[in-house]
Formats: C-alpha cells, structure tokens, sequence
C-alpha cells in the first residue's frame, strides 16, 4: 500500500472510509435522506436471485427503487428498508404484521 494518498497524474485521489448504513451525500455536497427503516410497498415482486422494485416515500411524495431480499416477497407486501446499497437500490425484509 502507498504512503501517501493515491495518484492519478498529479491530482491526488482520497480513498473513501464508507461503511454500510453511511448517509449517501447528494450531488450538491449535502446529506441525502438516509432509507433504512422507511416503510414501503412492494411493486414488482422481488425474487430470492435478483431484484424487484419498492416503492418508499421521500421528499414528501414516493419513488421507486430497485429493491433486493434475503427471501421473495410478493407483490403488494410492505417492507422495511435495512440497507442502502447504492442511490437507487435497496435491501429489504418484509415487515412483521
């Protein structure tokens, strides 16, 4: 491992400490909602093997997300969010009714 902080040509590069459950930081360099824990709706079921949808409220409306489970869930099932894993993908488990 270098010293010192990476180089590409001469601008230096900072490695990034992001750890899983970090508050995501918007474009414009400010905090963006963090997800986990928000209550949403299942749109498009989510298979064990790849991804499905949810819909989660943000900003005071809701948008969909790309969403991935341990397990399937059906269509129409509230989830809850248990981890960003990126801007536009989540992980979710069912909620306990």
């Amino acid at each position: 491992m270098p010293a010192g902080p990476l180089k590409s040509g001469d601008i230096p590069i900072q490695a990034h400490n992001a750890k899983a459950g970090d508050v995501a930081v918007n474009a414009k360099g400010g905090a963006a909602e963090s997800l986990i824990g928000t209550v949403g709706r299942v749109t498009v079921s989510i298979p064990a093997n790849g991804p499905g949808e949810v819909l989660l409220p943000v900003r005071g409306g809701s948008e969909a997300f790309a969403a991935w489970s341990d397990e399937p869930i059906a269509r129409h099932s509230r989830v809850v969010v248990v981890d960003a894993l990126s801007a536009r993908s989540v992980l979710v488990t069912p909620t306990p009714i």
